[in-house]
């Protein structure tokens, strides 16, 4: 046996060294376990991240359709009634704002610019912008005292998105499918659609997984055609020798993984190959939205030119849902300012424009999912980053700054009470004065109708347990939960 050798009259220096060094990754790796976000990762999940687990709480919901209207509706033209701004239209008063021209302590009022009316059994006030979701007002909460961080379009966005403004966090889809899984394997479990004019700001920041598995970021599906580009077969190759290519490659890229580093992104591109295989055989039959009745598909406006895009993302959605995918995000807007709803200059073409463009479809996709009896789990969600303010921007003009001091958001189905209205704007629509809902508290919402408690369900990561609501935690705003 070897002498041990004294060091300052107990052990030599490498012993030392080697012995109580081997203590520190112990002491961490007990501080790991212990986290529960730790143990979600490691072992809620199976082998398969986005295999389907039980919520942890009773939801109502089983699916998300996130109906995004990027650039920010005006909330005082949409949803919430101001009558008494009629006939203030160009009227300087004093008022403080905050948007992308600064604070401002007085400006011209826009009044607004549309009629309203009142609709359904609990007789809602909706701009003449909206008379086809007007008559779904009694399956909508209405939330008119929504407030976020940011005025900035690219922030605004990551915060509505991922709960931060700062980019590099998990978005809302990811954490929805981190912590349900997928009851499809075959088809994606959160699924993007864009404008046909393009993708916002910050793009796919939007829809990432940010430090969870890339596994988890959300899948780009095209509307026509073939869902994802090069998804189809190869020609001339048939289908064995196609499930031997990928099989060989698995193994190859299986080699690098080792036991002691997690490769996320090698993880997921394994993943990948194996549901892209998957997909050409399912995701063209759940694509065909030709294959719907004619009646079908009029009522989400296919039969119209100036519908018939975001019509058919609606009824692509409705489709999905059908087959199990938990999350789907549908943009109305594209990047540039006359492409989406950012109203800087004429207020009226813009949202004449763009509501002209999702009114119908929207309303033909909660009475589609009304009546096969999906609504009562399908969470459908409408809003964009932020509303806008009650005065121009500009000297001349009606167009709106942006607003996050106070604007409106809308749930309907999934657990949602319908015909509500929750908070309120002041009598100008420039800031939320009762029931003030901050971003969080949606998002809490929709983790909470989805049977996952929004202050437990976390991912451990750079020493802490994070949360889509923020270490500090956030409440659902029970007041829309049945």
């Amino acid at each position: 046996m070897k002498k041990r050798q004294d060091f300052c009259g107990r052990v030599n220096r490498r012993e030392f060294l080697h012995t109580v060094g081997g203590g520190f990754p112990a002491l961490a790796l007990t501080g790991l376990l212990s986290s529960e976000g730790f143990f979600k990762q490691a072992f809620a999940t199976g082998s398969n991240p986005l295999a389907a687990r039980p919520p942890m709480t009773r939801g109502k919901a089983k699916s998300v359709i996130f109906l995004f209207m990027y650039g920010g509706p005006s909330h005082i033209d949409t949803f919430d009634y101001k009558p008494t701004m009629v006939g203030m239209d160009g009227k300087t008063i004093a008022v403080k704002t905050f948007g992308r021209g600064g604070k401002k302590n007085e400006g011209r009022i826009v009044e607004p610019k549309w009629k309203f009316r009142q609709y359904g059994e609990c007789g809602k006030h909706v701009s003449d912008l909206f008379p086809h979701v007007g008559s779904c007002v009694d399956d909508i909460a209405f939330l008119h005292s929504m407030t976020a961080d940011s005025p900035i379009h690219g922030s605004a966005l990551l915060m509505m998105n991922s709960g931060s403004l700062i980019s590099g966090h998990p978005s809302l889809g990811s954490w929805v499918n981190y912590g349900l899984g997928s009851v499809n394997e075959n088809l994606p479990g959160y699924v993007v659609m864009l404008d046909q004019s393009g993708g916002p700001i910050s793009g796919a920041k939007n829809w990432t997984s940010g430090f969870m598995p890339a596994s988890y970021q959300g899948t780009v599906f095209r509307s026509q055609g073939s869902p994802i580009l090069n998804l189809e077969h190869v020609e001339g190759m048939p289908a064995t020798e196609q499930r031997l290519l990928i099989d060989s490659l698995n193994h190859l890229n299986a080699g690098h993984l080792s036991p002691r580093f997690d490769n996320t992104n090698l993880s997921a591109r394994i993943a990948s190959y194996e549901l892209a295989y998957r997909m050409q055989a399912t995701a063209p039959e759940a694509i065909a939205v030709e294959e719907e009745s004619a009646e079908t598909k009029a009522l989400y406006g296919l039969d119209r030119k100036e519908t018939e895009d975001f019509g058919r993302k609606c009824l692509l959605a409705r489709r999905l849902v059908e087959r199990g995918t938990r999350f789907i995000q549908i943009y109305s807007g594209g990047a540039h300012n006359d492409q989406n709803w950012d109203a800087h200059g004429d207020l009226e073409t813009n949202h004449n424009l763009h509501a002209g463009a999702t009114d119908l479809p929207i309303a033909g996709l909660l009475k589609d999912l009304k009546r096969r009896g999906m609504l009562e789990d399908t969470l459908v969600v409408w809003g964009g980053e932020f509303g806008r303010q009650p005065t121009a921007e500009y000297e001349k003009g009606t167009g709106r700054d942006h607003n996050s001091y106070g604007f409106t958001m809308w749930m309907a189905g999934g657990g949602v009470k319908g015909g509500i209205s929750i908070g309120q704007t002041d009598e100008l629509g420039s800031m939320a004065v009762e029931n003030r809902f901050h971003v969080k508290h949606l998002h809490a919402t929709i983790l909470s109708l989805m049977g996952l408690d929004p202050n437990e369900l976390s991912f451990f990561f750079s020493g802490l347990d994070h949360k889509l609501v923020g270490v500090e935690g956030a409440e659902p705003i029970r007041e829309v939960m049945a």
